[in-house]
């Protein structure tokens, strides 16, 4: 595959020029994916800030009551609502591989209210976007109805935190145009 500039409107710190901890965790990254996600090169360019980033991403996939997938259709569903091109990108491939679905991350991206999902996922969705879109529309009953599909508290918070991170990500993908590596554009459709 060819290489992909990792963002056009920042520069692109060499690797290792950087602090050992961070060459660290992207080599890490490296070896799992079998390429750099290029939002790691990207990241690097505020040490301080890819520190936090990863943190906080490390601690949404991993300390919540959400599966896997349910984290990356929220990604997905929200990058899609602000026209992420990396995230829906890179999430979508990672819709595709924890889905053992081709076609679930594309419609996610295109309009998620006519995706293949469970009822439960859809007002999971609902949540994440309308956070994303018209956030002081949410209200009691939004939970509560999150609550009848049998999510708790504490994922119904996991729901927002990842919706609201991502926000962010989306934001900080678009100032520095951020380019998805190659490899995630196949992922998951064979």
């Amino acid at each position: 595959m060819t290489d992909v500039d990792p963002m056009t409107r920042f520069p692109v710190p060499d690797v290792d020029e950087l602090p050992e901890d961070l060459q660290e965790r992207i080599e890490e990254e490296t070896e799992r994916a079998g390429f750099t996600p290029n939002v790691f090169l990207a990241y690097a360019y505020r040490p301080s800030h890819f520190r936090a980033f990863f943190q906080y991403y490390d601690a949404l996939v991993e300390d919540t009551e959400l599966t896997r997938l349910e984290v990356e259709m929220i990604i997905v569903a929200v990058s899609g609502a602000n026209d992420c091109y990396y995230c829906n990108t890179a999430h979508g491939a990672l819709v595709r591989l924890y889905g053992d679905d081709p076609l679930l991350a594309d419609q996610l991206i295109s309009n998620y209210r006519n995706a293949d999902v469970s009822d439960r996922h859809r007002a999971m969705l609902d949540l994440a976007v309308a956070l994303t879109t018209d956030q002081a529309t949410v209200e009691d009953t939004d939970l509560e109805a999150l609550e009848e599909h049998g999510f708790s508290r504490e994922a119904i918070w996991d729901i927002g935190s990842v919706a609201a991170f991502f926000n962010l990500s989306n934001r900080m993908a678009q100032l520095a145009d951020m380019r998805p590596n190659e490899e995630f554009h196949t992922l998951g459709r064979e």
